[in-house]
């Protein structure tokens, strides 16, 4: 189960997320009350284990924006809300460059009803790593701190997750975590508002007691034969 916290404001709630063994963590270049700099996040960056990766969320950036704030930051990957074609252009423009690793590239969609379509879409596109299925609302694109419709969506994971790497998010907490992985079997789980005490800092049990959640959850299911969908 790989497992992001998103939304990190601080040098601390990144290494805090490390220490609980988060796989990835997430920086906000965007509007948003847990908007960073890229002066921040490069500090920020410089004092994490290498192993830990790194993403930029950006919504609307062009391709210029996105390389430089990539480059200076250290980033090892980037997470695109706008739907448009820089997955391969920012593919091509890195390969090679990061430590002979690619920068990874998470497309995010919103949970409605062009969701089927817009996933056999992206199976096509050999740029896009993994997708992120957040909840839609009419004031934000991520962070929204509201989950979707579990269920309606479980037959949608289970159809594509077998092609692309699925990765839940929207509303997910410590306390329903367990819940949405029994339920869509995704290949990640991606938080933010979830383990905060206020937009852009976290709660340091929630962080802990998600991360130990989802674990423990992702072994349930395999235990029971019922693999994580890769």
């Amino acid at each position: 189960m790989w497992i992001k916290i998103c939304g990190n404001t601080t040098l601390e709630d990144a290494q805090l997320a490390a220490s609980y063994g988060a796989d990835a963590v997430g920086f906000v270049f965007a509007p948003s009350p847990r908007r960073v700099t890229a002066e921040t996040v490069s500090r920020i960056t410089a004092q994490l284990p290498k192993t830990l990766e790194k993403y930029g969320v950006f919504v609307g950036a062009d391709f210029d924006e996105i390389v430089t704030t990539v480059e200076q930051c250290g980033l090892t990957g980037a997470q695109l809300h706008s739907a448009s074609a820089l997955a391969p252009r920012l593919r091509a423009h890195f390969a090679g460059r990061l430590d002979d690793r690619k920068l990874s590239i998470v497309r995010v969609l919103h949970y409605n009803a062009q969701i089927e379509s817009q996933l056999d879409t992206l199976r096509q596109d050999p740029a896009t790593d993994t997708v992120l299925v957040d909840s839609h609302t009419t004031t934000a694109v991520g962070g929204t701190g509201v989950n979707y419709d579990w269920q309606g969506a479980r037959s949608i994971f289970n159809r594509c997750g077998g092609q692309l790497r699925l990765i839940a998010a929207g509303g997910l907490s410590p306390e329903n975590v367990a819940e949405a992985i029994f339920t869509l079997k995704p290949w990640g789980v991606d938080v933010a508002s979830g383990v905060e005490t206020s937009p852009g800092r976290k709660h340091r049990e929630r962080l802990r007691d998600f991360i130990w959640a989802a674990r423990k959850a992702a072994a349930d299911l395999s235990e029971t034969h019922q693999p994580i969908r890769a």
